[in-house]
């Protein structure tokens, strides 16, 4: 049993009509869990009607860095009115991309605290995204406290330097298809090395697929690809990986295979 920790199944990236498919092609694979993210207010909406609609699916609501640029009073309150429900388990996905700098970086900042307080104040994990902006990323969560409510490091992409900070934080880290990537070494590195029970498995759906789909869309169903190469980093069974990652997420933010 492997749960996806993190995916996108909503707005441009799948259709509406496509979402059960996909789940069920998951199913197959022995993906029987996943963390539905939303990437905005309005997505984040669509993320919780989801979750609300279909087993196994959860809920991780915030404003994408890409997307700070529409933080205002009125999303935060919106935010806020729509983090209470159960079927929520994380704050975010939020943080800060400095590679592409979709929104100016001193609004990212601003966005990415005023999240880290709303899961403060809601007692929710946070569903981290950094990009090119390690430093700034462990500074922010240090200064804001977020070690209260730890959370995710999504789509772990950086060293053993910056994994260590955010462990040091008491954050999870989450490998994508990046780890099958023969070339990502330093993303490979983390995942042999990091403690076992501080690791989950994602992903990124639809980005990032792992080889052998590498370059195509990626599905929640390609978890197991990922699944596999961190088990043979560690030098693991499978089916104890998987095993490990879902208790992993159980611990963070409650998960359970029957939620």
């Amino acid at each position: 049993m492997l749960v996806d920790a993190h995916c996108h199944l909503t707005g441009s990236y799948l259709a509406p009509d496509q979402v059960e498919a996909t789940l069920l092609r998951a199913r197959s694979q022995g993906v029987t869990g996943f963390i539905a993210v939303g990437t905005d207010l309005e997505d984040s909406r669509v993320v919780l009607e989801l979750a609300g609609r279909i087993p196994g699916v959860q809920a991780s609501l915030g404003v994408h860095p890409h997307e700070a640029k529409s933080w205002s009073p009125e999303v935060a309150a919106g935010l806020g009115s729509l983090l209470v429900d159960p079927a929520v388990r994380f704050v975010g996905e939020t943080g800060l991309d400095w590679h592409y700098d979709l929104s100016p970086r001193d609004v990212q900042e601003a966005a990415f605290r005023a999240q880290i307080r709303l899961a403060k104040a809601i007692g929710k994990p946070l569903m981290i995204h950094t990009r090119s902006a390690p430093e700034a990323t462990l500074r922010i969560l240090a200064e804001e406290g977020a070690d209260a409510v730890r959370g995710i490091i999504h789509c772990f992409s950086e060293d053993r330097a910056f994994a260590q900070g955010a462990l040091d934080l008491g954050f999870y880290l989450s490998f994508s298809g990046i780890t099958t990537f023969k070339k990502a070494e330093a993303v490979r590195d983390v995942a042999a090395w990091a403690p076992e029970d501080r690791i989950l498995v994602e992903t990124d759906a639809p980005f990032l697929a792992p080889v052998p789909y590498r370059g195509k869309p990626n599905e929640p169903g390609y978890v197991r690809f990922t699944a596999e190469a961190v088990a043979e980093l560690r030098g693991i069974p499978s089916l104890k990986l998987a095993e490990l990652t879902t208790r992993n997420l159980e611990a963070l933010c409650g998960w359970a295979p029957s939620s």
